[in-house]
């Protein structure tokens, strides 16, 4: 998804307003009727219509039509501005560059903050790929909390940011946090390249031991990644392994702990036979290497990403997960062993490589419960998934 900054320097404080109306309206509305949005606003002499229009018109949000409602959606690129104007009035931010990465849940930008200097900065974009449907699932919210995949993302981002202060100021290999708001992260720019795009290191041995070791040293620092892999892995000029990617960290005492712990250890040792051919029968276990002596799982809870907070996401990720087992293709499922590592042969599919389609639909990236198609006449639609309903494009 672009993030076009440009316009920025055009929004008005009106514009702004306008906006933060919405958001704090879509806490409780999936669809917020102009009426709130005047209310909330309070513009002075008015002028709340035009206001609206306008942010429509640069896509900061959609209007929605339906048999019972009518009103807008704060969408990605609305949350997009919030974020950056909070940013830029911190001073971590002050200029936008190129894009440098995407995933299936995040945009990659770099970014420079007052003192000029270059830093990246993460758009955390669920709902884009894998966690389409779990809106789906009626168990997981009760009616007064439909999820919102801009909320889900906001959470994402502040369980990253909580882990990567903690993990930073205990001297793990991480970038340096900077500064965090919604669902954005500013941290360092590191010289290194992911592992997953090195054919050839020095010392295999050496890198797969300090890779097993800081596993373990999570362990015993009472967390474990839960996505310990070759994409999520940097490897600086010279041979330093650099951990990224928090979204899914869990402390050791989570029901599923062992399952997470061996999964990240089975990831490298599959990655580093299939890449490297190498292959060490030496490799950490749950509960005699990982022995918990310290506490950052709790220091994460008490820096504001609360145990509630992360059931939210787990909940998220257990729902999504198995709505995606049962969707994958079977050349999608040749990719993933039973561990749930994915298949360096088949990398260049995956996460930094794009977005995914399949059946010649195109998931709507604004509108995460739509896909963009053609009906029979050639026109293109935008269809919504859950009850067919057709709107124009």
């Amino acid at each position: 998804m672009r993030l076009d900054a440009k316009a920025l320097r055009y929004m008005t404080n009106e514009d702004f307003r306008v906006l933060t109306a919405i958001e704090v309206a879509s806490r409780n509305h999936d669809v917020v009727p102009e009426p709130l949005i005047v209310q909330l606003a309070q513009l002075r002499g008015g002028g709340t219509s035009k206001y609206i229009g306008d942010l429509v018109k640069r896509k900061l949000i959609a209007s929605e039509r339906s048999q019972k409602h009518y009103g807008y959606k704060l969408i990605y690129a609305g949350y997009d501005y919030l974020a950056l104007k909070t940013m830029s009035k911190r001073g971590s931010v002050v200029s936008v560059g190129n894009q440098i990465g995407v995933g299936k849940e995040s945009d990659i930008f770099v970014v420079a903050g007052e003192d000029e200097e270059q830093v990246v900065l993460k758009l955390h974009r669920l709902g884009r790929m894998s966690f389409r449907n779990v809106k789906q699932k009626r168990d997981y919210f009760k009616q007064s909390q439909s999820p919102s995949w801009i909320y889900m993302s906001r959470l994402s981002a502040m369980k990253e940011f909580a882990f990567m202060k903690v993990l930073y100021e205990h001297n793990f290999p991480v970038p340096k946090p900077i500064d965090q708001n919604r669902h954005c992260i500013v941290m360092e720019l590191l010289d290194a390249f992911p592992l997953r795009q090195i054919d050839k290191v020095g010392d295999p041995g050496k890198l797969y031991s300090d890779l097993m070791d800081m596993i373990v040293r999570l362990a015993k620092h009472g967390l474990i990644h839960g996505d310990f892999n070759e994409f999520n892995i940097l490897i600086k000029e010279d041979g330093t392994p650099i951990l990224i990617d928090f979204p899914q960290m869990v402390s050791t005492s989570h029901t599923n702990a062992e399952f997470y712990f061996n999964r990240d250890v089975d990831c490298i040792r599959t990655f580093f036979k299939r890449r490297f051919g190498y292959e060490s029968a030496l490799y950490p276990k749950f509960g005699m290497d990982s022995n918990k002596e310290f506490d950052l799982d709790v220091q994460v809870a008490a820096s504001g990403f609360t145990k509630k907070d992360q059931a939210q996401l787990d909940k998220l990720m257990e729902n999504a997960n198995t709505q995606n087992d049962d969707e994958l293709e079977p050349e999608q499922q040749d990719s993933t062993n039973d561990d749930g590592c994915t298949s360096s042969d088949n990398e260049d599919n995956n996460s930094d490589e794009g977005d995914g389609t399949s059946s010649g639909e195109e998931y709507d990236e604004d509108y995460p419960d739509y896909v963009i198609e053609k009906d029979r006449l050639g026109n293109t639609i935008r269809r919504k998934v859950n009850d067919k309903q057709i709107v124009d494009s």
